[in-house]
Formats: C-alpha cells, structure tokens, sequence
C-alpha cells in the first residue's frame, strides 16, 4: 500500500465552476482501510466488466461488482447489471457514509485496479436512471482503499481541468450537474504495482 506524506485536507469544491467535487479527507484510519481492503479483495464478487462504446463490445482487464437494495437491473456503460445483495460490510460502511454526505443511497459500484496499469477512461455517470428529475442533479459517493492513484477532470465544452490524488480511506462527493459537464478518468501508471478498490454509492431512480 502506497504511503503519503501528508494526508488529504478537506476541500468544499475542487473544480472552478459548473459542479460541485467536495474532498472529505480521510474518513478511515490506516488500520480499518488496510482491513477493509484485505477483507473486499477477498469476499466481494468480482467479475471483468463487460461495457459498450461506439456500438462496440469490450472487456475489461479491471474487474467489478454491483450492490444494492434489491435485485435491480441498472442500465450502465450500455449494458444492464444486475445488483447482487449487500455485503454485511459493504453496508455497514454505506450507513456511514449516508451520515457524513447527508444523502442516501441504494447502490454500490465496486471497482478493482489490480495495478497502476488498470484505469478508466473519461467519462461521465450520467446514464438517465442515476439523474433526479429535478435540476439533472447526482450525488456519488467515492470511497478509495490501497494504492493512491490520480483522478483528472476536464469540462466537457471549457478548457478547464482538475486533478487529485485519492489516498486509503479518502472520500470524495460528487454532486449537483457535475456529470453534466465534466468528465473524469482514473489515469494509468507504471510507478502502483498495489491493487487499489474504489466504492462509488449511488441512487438509482426507479425506471
């Protein structure tokens, strides 16, 4: 596991304009984030994620898993997911979470970087079933755990962008219309050869 220097101070809004990207810090101490990192790697259902871009199928090297209320199907990445019932941890660690943003969720998308060559591309979780009907406003919740790895973001029609490294335990909130204008991406790295988990909650909105 990566150690930093300093840890993460609490920031309300990363980004200059058009969202809101609150840092929290970290919520979990060294110990129970090395914990929970063993304890996921080791009992939550990972499978490679099957996504659709330009019409086109694709597999990916990093691996994920969904969890939720009941057994929904989401519409993701053009392809429908099916949610396996919550982890006993998993919940308990969405409970607080729930407590310390103030919204509530009903899902979780985990996600598996086994090292720094795994990464995701820019994009924006702005499938409709995750978007309130009132203000196209999203509330996710981003929970990191193991290696620290650099978050970018760009505006989608503005020459501005953001980065960030998230380190073990660190929150991060995206809210209000920031899938609406930004993308944002988990970049690759030679330099993390340690696995690293990130737990997205969300709220899915009934079809």
């Amino acid at each position: 596991m990566t150690l930093e220097l300093f840890e993460p101070e609490r920031q309300d809004n990363i980004l200059a304009f058009d969202g809101v990207v609150q840092n929290y810090g970290l919520i979990l101490n060294a110990e129970q984030s090395c914990r929970y990192l063993h304890y996921f790697l080791q009992h939550l259902a990972w499978q490679r994620d099957e996504v659709i871009l330009h019409g086109q199928h694709y597999i990916t090297d990093r691996k994920v898993v969904w969890y939720g209320d009941e057994h929904y199907q989401y519409r993701y990445s053009g392809s429908l997911k099916r949610a396996h019932e919550w982890n006993p941890a998993l919940y308990r660690l969405k409970q607080q979470i729930e407590k310390i943003v103030g919204a509530s969720f009903n899902s979780c998308l985990a996600n598996l970087y086994e090292n720094g060559q795994q990464a995701v591309g820019w994009h924006s979780d702005d499938e409709p079933s995750l978007i309130s009907k009132i203000g196209h406003e999203t509330v996710i919740a981003s929970l990191s755990f193991g290696a620290t790895r650099k978050m970018s973001f760009k505006h989608k029609f503005q020459p501005a962008k953001a980065d960030m490294l998230l380190q073990s335990g660190q929150l991060i909130v995206m809210r209000g219309q920031t899938q609406k204008y930004w993308k944002h991406c988990i970049t690759k790295t030679a330099k993390v050869i340690e696995p690293r988990i990130n737990l997205t909650f969300r709220y899915f909105f009934p079809a």
